[in-house]
C-alpha cells in the first residue's frame, strides 16, 4: 500500500481541443474546489473505498464503490470502479492482485502515521481479495493508458471480492451499504448536480484522505458514436479514477450513474462513461457469474 502510487488518465492538450470542438462538447466547467469528506469515513461513506492493484508499472491505487448484487440481494460482494483500474486496454492485458479496501483509512490519518496505525482504522471493514473483474470489450480493444481519450467514453469495470480472512459475511453485509446503479440515468445536460468521490493521490493530495467535489454536470464527447460523458468541475488528481458519481435517486438515497474516469492537468474537472446498456451487460454477467454466491 505504501508503494502504490496513483493511476491516472489525463487529457493531453490536443485531445482537449479536439474534444471542445465536437458537436456534443459544452463548456469546460469552473473548478470545484475538493472537500474532505467528514471522518470517520464508515459513518459518512461507507461504500467508497479505495482500490489497489498490480500494473507492469508497478503498484497503483484507484478508488471504487460497493454495489447492490441483484442476485445476491443484501449480500452484494460486487464494486463498480474504472476500465483503466483492471486493464491496461489493447494488448496491456489485466492487473494482477486487486484489493479494495472500503473507508480506508477511516480516521483521516497522515501517511507517515498510517504505518503501526491499528488495523480498524485503516482498513475498518477489513481488505477485500478480487476473484474477478469484468470491463467492457470498447476499453479492452481501444483503451491506452498513452492517450486520455481512449477508451474512455466506456472505461467501466466491476470486481467480484472475496474476504482476506475468509469470513463468511457478504462485503455489503459487512459495510453495511451498497449504493445502486443506474444504467437508464439522465444524460449531463438533465441532472441539476452530481457529486463525486475518491482518494485523489496525485499532487497536491497524498491518497490518504477521501474527497468530493459536487457540481451541474456538462457534457464531453471523446467519442461521437457513444454518448457524452458526464463532467463536473473538481480538482481531485489520479487515484480518483473508479470513484463513484452519484445523483441522488427517486427515494433520495444516493445512485451510482458513473465513475471517474479522465481529467486535466492542472486538474479543474472530472469527467466520467454514460453506463448504458454495455456497461450493463458488464455488470449483468459479473453478477451472474456469482448468482447465489454472496
Amino acid at each position: 500500500m505504501r508503494k502504490a502510487e496513483d493511476h491516472r488518465k489525463e487529457l493531453s492538450e490536443e485531445e482537449l481541443a479536439a474534444a471542445s470542438a465536437r458537436t456534443g462538447t459544452d463548456p469546460a466547467p469552473a473548478a470545484v474546489e475538493a472537500s474532505e469528506v467528514d471522518r470517520p469515513y464508515h459513518r459518512h461513506a461507507a461504500p467508497v473505498g479505495k482500490v489497489f492493484m498490480d500494473t507492469p508499472s508497478g503498484p497503483m491505487v484507484c478508488s471504487g464503490t460497493v454495489v447492490k448484487d441483484p442476485n445476491n440481494p443484501g449480500a452484494s460482494n460486487l464494486v463498480a470502479t474504472a476500465g483503466h483500474c483492471v486493464h491496461g486496454g489493447g494488448d496491456a492485458g489485466w492487473f494482477r492482485n486487486i484489493m479494495f479496501v472500503p473507508s480506508y483509512n477511516d480516521r483521516g490519518r497522515a501517511p507517515e502515521q498510517l504505518t503501526g496505525a491499528p488495523s480498524h482504522e485503516v482498513a475498518p471493514y477489513r481488505m477485500w481479495w478480487a476473484d474477478w473483474a469484468q470491463t467492457t470489450s470498447y476499453w479492452i480493444e481501444r483503451g491506452d493508458a498513452r492517450r486520455g481519450d481512449a477508451g474512455a467514453a466506456q472505461d467501466f469495470a466491476v470486481l467480484h471480492v472475496e474476504p482476506e480472512d475468509g469470513s463468511g459475511k457478504s462485503l455489503e453485509e459487512t459495510v453495511g451499504n451498497a449504493l445502486a446503479i443506474d444504467f437508464d440515468a439522465p444524460g449531463p445536460d438533465e441532472l441539476a448536480g452530481l457529486s463525486s468521490y475518491g482518494y485523489p493521490a496525485a499532487p497536491p493530495y497524498d491518497g490518504a484522505l477521501m474527497y468530493t467535489c459536487t457540481d451541474r454536470p456538462g457534457r464531453l464527447t471523446v467519442d461521437p458514436g457513444q454518448p457524452a460523458m458526464y463532467r463536473i468541475g473538481c480538482t481531485m488528481t489520479g487515484g480518483t479514477s473508479g470513484g463513484g458519481m452519484y445523483v441522488a435517486g427517486p427515494d433520495g438515497k444516493a445512485e451510482l450513474v458513473s465513475v471517474n474516469s479522465i481529467g486535466p492537468r492542472p486538474a479543474t474537472w472530472l469527467a466520467g462513461p454514460y453506463l448504458g446498456a454495455s456497461a450493463e451487460g458488464v455488470f449483468s454477467a459479473i453478477s451472474e457469474k456469482f448468482a447465489g454466491q454472496s
